[in-house]
């Protein structure tokens, strides 16, 4: 999606898994946006290790509700990720577990994606990071789903 003056919609790291886990319950667009509005009476409490403030999510949506509205219909680019924040956005997401390398100067995310999952997370991910086919750790028996790694963009 791209506003009227052709730049992406841009979410937090944090709103962008609040979407997702939201998401993740089976609601509509249009629901989605319509409970998140609509506020605290229209949220569930979340109980997983994330613990979300839903309403916070609420309260941008209430502050920014063009860019909040595009941002679910139309997705989104997260303005700033982190190695953590990847592997958290994958779980929530995707359903999937990301494996993180933590070693300085070669830090990363691997997962296993379908092209799709590899396309849906190529979009979000903020600017300065790649996603690659991790050669050589792909299974070859598995034909849906191939090895990526996301890591800072080198210069």
């Amino acid at each position: 999606m791209t506003t009227s003056n052709g730049a992406r919609v841009k979410l937090s790291q944090w709103d962008s898994l609040m979407v997702e886990s939201l998401r993740s319950l089976g609601w509509t667009n249009e629901e989605l946006i319509r409970r998140v509005q609509e506020g605290a009476g229209e949220l569930p409490k979340d109980d997983s290790d994330f613990q979300f403030d839903y309403e916070a999510l609420a309260a941008f949506a209430r502050q920014e509700p063009e860019t909040f509205r595009n941002a679910v219909n139309d997705g989104y680019q997260i303005k700033y990720n982190t190695i953590r924040g990847i592997r958290s956005w994958i779980l929530v997401a995707l359903g999937k577990q990301a494996e993180l390398a933590l070693e300085e100067g070669n830090e990363s995310a691997t997962a296993s994606l379908t092209s799709a999952e590899r396309d849906r997370m190529a979009s979000v991910l903020s600017f300065g990071w790649s996603l690659e086919d991790a050669a050589g750790l792909t299974d070859e028996a598995a034909t849906t789903e191939k090895t990526y790694r996301i890591a800072p963009t080198r210069q």
